[in-house]
């Protein structure tokens, strides 16, 4: 999938109650707030620990960086007052399609707004040509499987070792899809 025509760099997505907007130098601080959560770097292994200003910064370039090389659509959840969370939109896939993530700050959680999220990006990518888009959640993830399923997903199976975990191992992941015709 490749949005000819569409400016990556600028490209906003809104939801019910959501702006889906490009990362901002303006957002660092905030990033850095939300992944000081143990939750948090419980789910996003590639995550440093500990988490510091200069990781939030390195972070917020490398999404600035990828919207501009047209291999990203990654996103800062804002409710009108700031970050409440983050997506992204992984572009490229050749068979499985576009893959999503998702996650939501610590201070704007059981809101729904990562299903919004998920929800969102899938329907920008269908807009955009996506025949499919999907998402891998950690197998000890309940909340992010419920979270898949809400926004639509379908779940497809475990694919086995997928997922690099602290310390070295890898663990299994819930493999969902969800298609332009759901």
């Amino acid at each position: 999938m490749e949005p000819s025509g569409t400016d990556l760099t600028t490209e906003v997505v809104r939801t019910a109650r959501l702006v889906l907007r490009p990362f901002t130098d303006d957002d660092v601080d905030a990033v850095h707030r939300a992944t000081q959560d143990p939750e948090a770097l419980r789910w996003i292994t590639g995550a440093p620990v500990p988490y510091t200003p200069a990781d939030a910064r390195a972070f917020v370039d490398t999404v600035v960086r990828q919207r501009a090389e047209g291999t990203g659509l990654s996103v800062v959840a804002d409710a009108g007052d700031g970050l409440v969370g983050t997506g992204g939109l992984i572009l490229g896939g050749r068979h499985l399609g576009p893959e999503i993530g998702y996650s939501v700050a610590p201070w704007a959680r059981r809101r729904g707004y990562a299903t919004e999220i998920a929800d969102g990006l899938a329907r920008w990518a269908f807009a955009h040509g996506a025949p499919r888009v999907h998402l891998v959640v950690d197998v000890d993830n309940g909340a992010s499987q419920e979270v898949a399923a809400r926004a639509g997903f379908t779940r497809e199976g475990v694919v086995r070792a997928a997922l690099p975990r602290r310390g070295g191992t890898r663990g299994d992941a819930v493999l969902f899809g969800r298609l332009a015709t759901d």
